[in-house]
């Protein structure tokens, strides 16, 4: 392995530009008036399944009416949409009033901006070809290094065959990886052959075996089509020299994620190791004196929740977590833990707001840190940090709440992991609601839900912040704007299935 790791990649801003305005355009649905269509086609045609042709739909204002539309719709309100009826009846707690947001907290769609345009690709290295490589990014374009195929192969298992038949069997079988050629074929003449072996010299066709069937004759074997199959066509079950690629063709470009199958082409294209980006290391820190790590929640504290999810969150977001530590509340410990950190970036849970053991802001102003993010207008989750640390590197404070720890990694840590580790900005989706959902006054929510048959969004009921248990049941986190949703609106929805140990996209 071989390389180097200081934030050595060049920050393109201008060819991540265009793809962050992609994705704000299709996401600022969730922050926009909406406006229900029943066709499936808007206004000027715009598909109501595609995410930038709904971002500009609900970008429209319908608070004003219009000659031909409705009056005006009051914000969405009342409880939180029942359950699923797979789940057994509890009572459902009552909404509280919605606390107004800090006036300086910044609007979720500018967070994740800001948190994507403030980290630098990191360096690369050269890794032999093995799964170790799994959720990295190509640092340079995969690139054929020969002709796929490289050779003229058989389709199926039957014959060779030269010209039209009748045709003579002559010579032994053709069989996949020999080393010696093939005797060539003349004109009416046939041998067996196997799938994947090359093909002999004067081959015009590959018969399947299920299509022939042979006859011994006084001078000779003889090889005829089974009726009722046509006679092969010319080049019928043969894989041609180049069918795939071409030597020196691009296959990836950089920046493509090295899945299963990016290995597998890698391997058939004749590589032996790839240059990848640097993954990018965190240390995640996890404060508080009330967390317990066995046994059940007792004596007014409770189990650690965030120990052990976001290590594992954070590596399918392309992370190497290099150490996860328990500390204790106490600010000179997490001071001396922050500056002594070699991480990349360094994640904290718990401690960001403004109680009597709340660290981490006097802890940041005494090591000289730059606030970028202190607060966001997003339930739940509205006390995240994101901070620039003296020595270059960045600091993500996530809320202790479990529900809004997630709220935060979705919203600060992938964009940021992703813009260090080289990785696309991957493409938003929308889905109809299923259910009214009600939202806050001016934050938007991040709200589990699960996709049914008809690939609609149907909002779970347990999503207060210290809750995972819709989390555990969802495929995603929808974008609810301020004022809330009705069924039928279509909404962003984040992938929270890259937050689990995978190989796959980002969110």
């Amino acid at each position: 392995m071989s390389g180097t790791r200081p934030g050595a990649g060049a920050f393109d801003a201008g060819a991540s530009d265009a793809a962050d305005r992609a994705l704000d355009d299709a996401l600022a649905l969730a922050n926009e008036s909406r406006r229900t269509t029943a066709d499936a086609t808007g206004p000027g045609g715009q598909d109501r399944n595609d995410p930038l042709s709904v971002a500009l739909r609900h970008g429209r204002d319908d608070t004003a009416p219009t000659p031909e539309g409705p009056a005006p719709r009051p914000p969405v309100q009342g409880p939180a949409p029942a359950q699923a009826p797979a789940q057994p009846h509890q009572p459902q707690p009552q909404p509280q009033p919605p606390l107004p947001s800090p006036a300086d907290a910044v609007p979720w769609p500018e967070a994740r901006r800001i948190a994507r345009r403030v980290g630098r690709r990191l360096g690369s290295e050269t890794r032999e070809l093995g799964e170790d490589l799994l959720g990295m990014t190509l640092a340079r374009a995969l690139t054929a290094l020969t002709d796929l195929p490289s050779f003229d192969s058989s389709a199926m298992d039957g014959w060779a065959v030269a010209g039209p038949g009748p045709w003579r069997l002559r010579g032994a079988s053709v069989l996949a990886g020999q080393q010696r050629p093939a005797e060539p074929l003349l004109v009416g003449h046939a041998a067996p052959i196997a799938t994947g072996a090359a093909v002999p010299t004067g081959t015009t066709a590959v018969l399947r075996s299920e299509h022939g069937w042979t006859q011994r004759r006084t001078d000779g074997e003889w090889l005829q089509v089974r009726s009722p199959h046509p006679a092969p066509a010319p080049g019928q079950e043969v894989r041609t020299r180049g069918q795939e690629c071409r030597g020196g063709e691009e296959l990836l470009p950089a920046g493509t994620v090295v899945t299963p199958a990016v290995l597998g082409l890698a391997a058939a294209a004749g590589y032996d190791e790839l240059t990848v980006t640097v993954r990018p290391r965190v240390e995640v820190l996890v404060l508080g004196d009330e967390l317990l790590d066995h046994g059940l929640p007792r004596s007014g504290r409770v189990r650690d929740a965030l120990g052990p999810m976001l290590p594992s969150s954070l590596r399918a977001l392309g992370a190497e977590v290099v150490a996860v530590r328990r500390l204790v509340d106490d600010a000179d410990i997490l001071r001396r833990a922050v500056r002594e950190s070699a991480a990349d970036l360094v994640v904290t849970t718990g401690g960001t707001a403004g109680g009597p053991v709340d660290h981490l802001h006097p802890v940041l102003a005494a090591l000289g840190a730059k606030l970028l993010v202190d607060g966001v207008a997003v339930r739940p989750g509205h006390p995240m940090v994101l901070a620039e640390l003296p020595s270059g590197t960045h600091l993500i404070g996530l809320p202790g709440n479990p529900l809004a720890a997630v709220s935060g990694v979705l919203t600060l840590a992938a964009p940021l992991l992703r813009t260090l580790a080289g990785r696309p900005v991957p493409a938003p989706y929308a889905a109809p609601l299923t259910a009214d959902v009600p939202g806050h006054p001016v934050d938007t929510r991040l709200v589990p839900v699960v996709f049914d048959d008809d690939s609609a969004a149907r909002p779970l009921t347990y999503s207060g912040p210290a809750m995972l248990r819709g989390l555990a049941a969802a495929d995603g986190m929808a974008v609810i704007p301020p004022g809330g949703a009705r069924a039928g609106d279509d909404t962003a929805v984040l992938d929270t299935g890259a937050l689990a140990l995978a190989w796959g996209s980002g969110t």
